[in-house]
């Protein structure tokens, strides 16, 4: 296993229990106590954990793992509602991502396509997420608009008021928003609170807006509101959501589409 790809997993590891010791996180990875312990030093220096005792434990009260240390968790699910998400999207629309893992895998879906392979242009994106932009811009059928804004390391996203004006002066067929809960009760929300701002315009700026949420997000909260479900269209996610959450935004309004 590379270091970056244990790096990762530590950091996954780290995420669900909220501490680890040295000894134990050895015996998940199959490496030596010793790669452990450095790792774990490493990644302290870099403030992604706080060294303890014996091991580790998350950085703050409130952590999210920067978008770079994910793994494929719920990849395949992932993938399924990304190209359920682009199947919703018509020739020469104009269509707004946010960012995410699962914004990303939407706009990979996009980008194959093959009604999509030609046209002028064949696709609008605008979006405030750098690593997005970068892999749709070498398709000189789609037309990528990338907001201003400040970059946000943990998510790629570009957030502030720079963002706010460019998307202030602009129109959207349909807003793509990746979200790290959905609650019925509570709307769509984010960690951050200037993410959310931002996001939340994009969608204020749509004729409709999709959020494409793995079941994992569902029936959760978080700190930042981006929009009440009242705003929302249709919620792509995958089938091991429950019935009784299914029903719950569909009685809401929302189009429930699992795959």
């Amino acid at each position: 296993m590379s270091r970056d790809a244990r790096w990762k997993a530590l950091l996954e590891l780290l995420v669900e229990r909220g501490r680890l010791d040295v000894e134990e996180a050895a015996a998940e990875l199959r490496v030596s106590a010793a790669t452990i312990r450095r790792d774990f030093d490493r990644l302290a220096e870099q403030q992604m954990l706080v060294r303890t005792r014996g091991g580790a434990v998350v950085h703050g009260v409130s952590y999210e793992l920067p978008l770079r240390y994910k793994t494929a968790r719920h990849a395949s699910e992932k993938q399924r509602i990304a190209k359920a998400v682009a199947d919703l999207v018509a020739p020469g629309e104009a269509v707004g991502l946010t960012g995410g893992t699962t914004t990303t895998e939407v706009a990979r879906a996009l980008a194959v396509r093959s009604d999509l392979a030609s046209g002028s242009p064949a696709l609008t994106v605008v979006t405030n997420a750098l690593n997005i932009a970068n892999e749709l811009a070498v398709r000189p059928q789609f037309k990528i608009v990338l907001t201003g804004g400040v970059a946000r390391p943990q998510s790629y996203e570009l957030i502030g008021p720079l963002a706010d004006g460019v998307l202030s002066q602009i129109t959207l067929d349909v807003a793509v928003l990746g979200v790290v809960a959905l609650d019925v009760t509570h709307g769509a929300a984010a960690h951050d609170e200037a993410e959310a701002a931002v996001n939340r315009l994009l969608c204020e700026r749509a004729e409709r807006v999709v959020v494409a949420a793995d079941s994992s997000k569902l029936g959760r909260r978080a700190f930042a509101r981006i929009c009440p479900t009242g705003s929302l269209d249709t919620l792509v996610t995958d089938t091991a959501a429950g019935q009784e959450t299914v029903r719950g935004f569909e009685e809401a309004g929302v189009r429930v589409i699992t795959v």
